[in-house]
């Protein structure tokens, strides 16, 4: 979370794992285009920065942010995707329209993440004004874009080390 404590593009570059030869999809809501354009932007110079080959990031578009979790879905059936980055940004108006968005791709997201085994990274805005959302976006709380693709590495990252470790104590009689 952004707040005046914490940037969101701050972070120990050298806690990140390497993304070579990683392939992670960048699925991005057109909706609110300005700031997620923004984020998206964030996320792939992020990945870049952490050794993911330009060829290994497949940037794809959805109308809007509820739409991430459907488009995630596809891009999660494919086997030569690592993780799924989602970008979105919901604004918080005078209904519950809010509300029912923010929920339901919150819970399709942590849905997918568990059907498929694989990161499906919340990289969704959830502000209650557009300067908020531009603070988040590259202004003075950094952007949210990083963030997503330094989760979306460092969960790759676990995974390989639970998958090693695994490994290891099945070779020594530990595992099951």
């Amino acid at each position: 979370m952004a707040t005046a404590l914490k940037n969101l593009s701050d972070y120990d570059a050298s806690s990140v794992p390497s993304g070579a030869g990683k392939r992670i999809a960048v699925l991005v809501a057109e909706w609110n285009a300005e700031i997620t354009h923004a984020l998206a932007q964030g996320a792939i110079r992020t990945l870049h920065k952490h050794e993911v080959a330009e060829t290994d990031v497949e940037l794809h578009h959805v109308p809007g942010t509820f739409e991430l979790t459907l488009g995630a879905h596809w891009l999660g059936r494919r086997n030569d995707i690592d993780a799924v980055i989602c970008i979105g940004c919901v604004i918080q108006g005078d209904t519950r329209h809010f509300d029912f968005i923010c929920d339901s791709v919150t819970q399709g997201l942590t849905e997918l993440n568990i059907r498929h085994g694989k990161p499906f990274v919340f990289g969704v805005l959830t502000t209650h004004t557009q300067e908020q959302a531009q603070e988040r976006a590259g202004g003075k709380h950094g952007n949210k874009g990083d963030e997503a693709a330094v989760t979306a590495l460092k969960m790759l990252g676990l995974r390989e080390d639970i998958e090693s470790t695994n490994r290891a104590g099945k070779q020594l009689g530990y595992g099951m």
